[in-house]
């Protein structure tokens, strides 16, 4: 049976003009937040803790896009519990690459990736051997195939590892949406994706392919400019993210953040919203900030009442990741801006 990702849109009783809301999770295995890049071994204990957030869309009208991890697509018991989200919530089921723990997973030339990769941060992705990270990347889309019955078409990179000379790859690969970059985010020796804007853009360079970044704003659009003129490639640069921006994420920012950075997303013109967080972090002890069962119900709370706040105070429409792309032609989204960085 084919599995298509454009399922229905999910619209709320307001006039248009939308607000489209993407509400996405990662979809991984266990020990990243310890610092951990083991290239096999790991669980996804947490996959099993999608099904709590079923309500998300059957009460509020938010379709998931789950963006899974090879670790996730080989397991039978994790993948029982996407297809669940798949055919009774309407989620869509989209690419995440964890290369460290994808195969092949040696690269054929004798050099020790796959041990630097037990130890500590794994090699960047612009730094691998071209054919190594497309081996990769097909090994995560054909899993993907084998579980959907039907070609996966929404991506993110892991770490937001993705840097401008990787992107055409995606396109290749026959991706069409990608939302792997992080604006106001400075990553050491990796990509600077600092100046990228906050809606969805049409990219030059990989023909077909969308960039839908998560959405992180300044405060102020002027003292973004300064500090990454300033501060870019100093290894406090990527600091702003603690102090300066504001963004609807719910592991890194408050509620009150959360409303905050909607409202002025829109008062600034805004026309997409894309908030996502580590099913990992759903997980008791599966991340510093959620240490315990307590942690992860406020969490899910948070996450509820937010998407609750939204439908009932605006003109909202959820969409999932390959929903958005379907509607960009018709959309008016301008190609990249002008800008230094990796996006």
């Amino acid at each position: 049976m084919t599995h298509s990702n454009n399922t229905p849109d999910c619209t709320f009783g307001h006039d248009e003009p939308a607000l489209r809301v993407i509400v996405s999770l990662d979809v991984e295995e266990e020990g990243l937040f310890s610092g951990n890049y083991a290239a096999t071994g790991c669980g996804v204990r947490n996959v099993a803790l999608l099904r709590r957030l079923a309500p998300l869309t059957s009460e509020l009208g938010f379709p998931l896009t789950l963006f899974c991890a090879h670790t996730v697509f080989t397991n039978a018991e994790a993948c029982g519990h996407l297809a669940w989200m798949r055919d009774h919530h309407n989620a869509e089921i989209a690419a995440h690459l964890h290369h460290w723990s994808t195969p092949p997973l040696d690269d054929g030339q004798q050099t020790p990736h796959v041990q630097a990769e037990r130890q500590g941060p794994p090699t960047r992705t612009d730094r691998l051997p071209r054919q190594l990270l497309r081996q990769r990347l097909r090994t995560l889309l054909d899993a993907g195939r084998d579980f959907q019955a039907a070609p996966l078409t929404s991506f993110r990179m892991g770490r937001w590892d993705l840097k401008s000379s990787v992107r055409p790859l995606l396109a290749e690969e026959g991706i069409t949406f990608d939302s792997s970059v992080c604006p106001l985010r400075i990553f050491n020796d990796g990509p600077d994706h600092f100046l990228a804007p906050s809606d969805p853009y049409w990219l030059d360079d990989a023909p077909n392919l969308l960039e839908s970044p998560v959405t992180q704003i300044p405060l102020s659009r002027n003292l973004a400019r300064l500090w990454h003129s300033c501060a870019h490639a100093t290894a406090w640069a990527d600091s702003f993210h603690f102090w300066g921006a504001l963004s609807p994420n719910p592991v890194w920012h408050s509620a009150a953040v959360m409303r905050a950075a909607t409202r002025l997303h829109m008062a600034r013109g805004g026309r997409v919203l894309s908030l996502f967080w580590h099913s990992s972090e759903m997980l008791p002890g599966g991340s510093p900030n959620i240490p315990d069962q307590r942690a992860a119900d406020a969490l899910y709370t948070k996450i509820y009442n937010f998407l609750a706040w939204l439908a009932r105070n605006y003109a909202v429409r959820g969409v999932t990741a390959a929903q958005l792309r379907a509607q960009a032609p018709g959309l008016d989204f301008g190609p990249r801006p002008a800008g230094r960085g990796d996006w």
